[in-house]
């Protein structure tokens, strides 16, 4: 698990931020434990590996976000920045300006296909 960790890690490094430049604070890791610690139990419980295919799998995909609420919670905790209340995710996405914000995103006039002729 160690190992897959520092992998996913220098995978979050090299191609984030290393390759494209986004920043490595908005790349936080997912907690798998409790679903991992659910489905164990399932297994434990039933001694069957469809049942915990069903059940546990179930579980772990119930547990997901509400067991990445800590990595999560303290990205809203209320700053004052400028005068304003905000949280401090609201305040990380106003200093990282995306590039596919509705300000950038170019209008696509709807026009005709002319290699395809009457198809279009």
């Amino acid at each position: 698990v160690l190992g897959l960790l520092l992998g996913e890690w220098v995978n979050r490094y090299l191609n984030f931020w290393g390759w494209t430049y986004f920043p490595v604070n908005f790349c936080f890791p997912s907690n798998l434990m409790p679903g991992a610690i659910v489905l164990d139990v399932v297994l434990m419980l039933t001694n069957s590996m469809t049942v915990t295919a069903v059940l546990g799998g179930m579980a772990w995909g119930l547990l997901f976000y509400p067991g990445n609420w800590p990595v999560i919670a303290p990205l809203h905790v209320p700053v004052e920045y400028n005068g304003m209340m905000m949280t401090l995710a609201d305040l990380q996405g106003y200093h990282y300006v995306r590039t596919g914000t509705p300000e950038y995103i170019r209008m696509v006039e709807k026009g005709t296909l002319r290699t395809f002729g009457k198809d279009v």
